[in-house]
């Protein structure tokens, strides 16, 4: 199976060497802040709090890891950003809210090759503009954020997006166009509102290549329904065991797999819409 990146959130540097041991392919640290607040009122979701000044204590600890740090959209201090992120050590820059190829050409411009550049694709006019976004040169991969996405085209769950096909829509156009690209986030394995193995058969089947570690993994206790001290390498490793499981479906298990996300998203959205 190809290389598969498991991506998680990190504030501080102890939880930065906690992810790298456990075998994460990329620390992840979120700058992005800008109207997000406003976007995911009233949602279950991390709004970052984290200091671009306190990048290059992530930076020193980590030896095995790639450090990935997601920036603001496209605004009035990107250049900025972008630099000060680039001196601390950033291996891999993530553009958020991308509308259009304008935004994704000033971010390669401003990058310049040194650090590789990862889109976002979480807007309803960042879809219908995929074609042009992917024929920038100097993206190296994309990312679907499934939670701002389905906000953006007035959907109830977020995987409705991978149930109804809009996910596999993105990735045949990624992979036409020979770009990388991952999506959404798990729960440890076993659990979520739809189980994370499902997920991950998607990801498969799909050809994607990477995923973020959601909450889930770090045991909060206010923000996970099944809270408990967490053991980040064996949930990692039992990540790692599934995605190998996957690898050997035949087609029959995926299309089962596909069947199985479909009636769960159905049934998550029906509860969703009657509490509404």
């Amino acid at each position: 199976m190809k290389q598969f990146n498991l991506m998680i959130l990190v504030d501080d540097p102890e939880m930065a060497i906690q992810a790298q041991d456990a075998g994460v392919d990329r620390v992840f640290y979120d700058l992005e802040y800008i109207n997000k607040a406003e976007r995911q009122h009233g949602r279950n979701t991390v709004i970052s709090q984290n200091d671009i000044e306190k990048l290059p204590n992530i930076r020193k600890v980590l030896t095995k890891s790639q450090l990935l740090v997601r920036t603001n959209p496209i605004h009035a201090y990107t250049a900025m950003e972008v630099q000060k992120a680039i001196n601390y050590g950033a291996d891999i820059l993530m553009l958020p809210m991308v509308q259009d190829h304008h935004d994704v050409e000033a971010y390669v411009k401003l990058v310049n090759g040194r650090a590789k550049v990862c889109i976002m694709i979480e807007t309803a006019a960042a879809l219908a503009r995929l074609d042009k976004i992917l024929a920038v040169s100097g993206v190296d991969e994309l990312f679907i954020g499934l939670n701002d996405l389905h906000i953006s085209m007035g959907l109830t769950f977020m995987f409705e997006l991978v149930s109804d096909g809009i996910v596999e829509y993105i990735a045949k156009k990624c992979m036409n166009a020979h770009m990388p690209f991952g999506f959404g986030g798990i729960a440890r394995i076993g659990e979520g509102l739809l189980a994370s193995d499902n997920i991950l058969g998607e990801h498969i089947r799909l050809g994607s290549t990477s995923v973020i570690l959601s909450r889930t993994f770090k045991g909060i206790i206010g923000v996970d329904a099944n809270a408990r001290d967490v053991d980040l390498k064996e949930e990692v490793l039992k990540v790692r065991n599934k995605l190998d499981e996957i690898s050997k479906w035949s087609p029959e298990d995926f299309a089962n797999n596909r069947v199985i996300i479909g009636n769960a998203v159905d049934k998550v959205v029906e509860k969703m819409s009657n509490n509404v």
